[in-house]
């Protein structure tokens, strides 16, 4: 089977990503209860980038290739976009924990389908309507509003969330006329530059036991890229990306066994609610690509 048709490979591969970025998920909770959010990304982002520029190095025409767009203005606002979206949704991780933050987080397919249309020019018709509507629910059952006291903590994520699917729209947008491989160069480059205006000034002395895990986050940071971009290149992105959503029950397992946290009923609820409508659409836009 040739590169890019071996959708068991691409799912192997996706599940060992979604377990990867859980397992940086958790680290990342650890340290940022420990330390400001805002270096630890810092710090994350420099290991990214020179990852990013390290790769880019190694492909034809080397940096100045990596680097070459016609679209600077979009690709920067991507790479800030998702640094930001990382600090948010880390700064969740403190307040709320992995479980209820993957929980709301896992709303992202949702918003790229309903952003789509406006943003994209994609056609929305009455099917994914009613599954982002459902999905919706979904949220609100997690959330529970008019039930017990609603807590702010809780829009933490779902800002990361809607954060992500405004970086994956774009990050579809300037496709059109850049390669992947400018796209990680710019998401790298322009992030480590974000993360590093915001964190430079909450810079806190770190023990040495835990450099070992800020060396392990960074480790495992750019082991999960590295996955990821695996995946795309031997399985597409449609036939894969629904087992993305494996990410919130590695996070989930994590944060029971390791961290102490719990699986509140409405939480596992709401989540699968959730989680089909956002299958559901995957599978409408799967069928409507091999239609065309």
């Amino acid at each position: 089977m040739s590169a890019g048709n071996n959708t068991k490979l691409g799912i192997l591969l996706m599940v060992i990503t979604t377990a990867i970025f859980a397992i940086q998920d958790g680290i990342s909770r650890y340290l940022a209860t420990e330390y400001n959010v805002m270096m630890v990304v810092m710090i994350r982002y420099w290991f990214f980038a020179a990852f990013v520029m390290t790769v880019a190095s190694r492909q034809a025409g080397g940096l100045w290739a990596a680097a070459a767009t016609q679209q600077p203005f979009l690709q920067a606002t991507r790479g800030f976009l998702l640094a930001a979206e990382i600090c948010v949704m880390v700064a969740g991780f403190v307040l709320l924990g992995l479980v209820e933050s993957h929980a709301i987080f896992a709303s992202y397919p949702l918003i790229i389908a309903a952003l789509s249309g406006p943003i994209l020019g994609e056609k929305v018709g009455w099917p994914r309507i009613i599954a982002i509507g459902v999905g919706f629910v979904g949220i609100l059952i997690i959330l529970k509003p008019g039930f017990t006291v609603f807590s702010p903590a809780a829009i933490v994520p779902f800002i990361a969330a809607l954060m992500f699917a405004l970086y994956s729209l774009l990050t579809r947008f300037v496709a059109r006329k850049d390669t992947t491989a400018t796209s990680f160069f710019w998401t790298g480059t322009m992030g480590a530059i974000f993360a590093t205006l915001a964190g430079v000034w909450f810079w806190e002395a770190m023990a040495p036991s835990d450099w070992l895990w800020m060396a392990s986050l960074c480790m495992f940071g750019a082991l999960g890229h590295w996955f990821l971009i695996r995946t795309y290149e031997v399985a597409e992105a449609s036939a894969v990306q629904p087992f993305a959503y494996l990410q919130l029950v590695f996070a989930s397992a994590i944060g029971i066994t390791f961290l102490g946290e719990t699986l509140p009923l409405n939480v596992a609820i709401g989540a699968a609610i959730v989680i089909c409508a956002g299958l559901f659409t995957f599978w409408r836009e799967r069928r409507r690509a091999i239609s065309e």
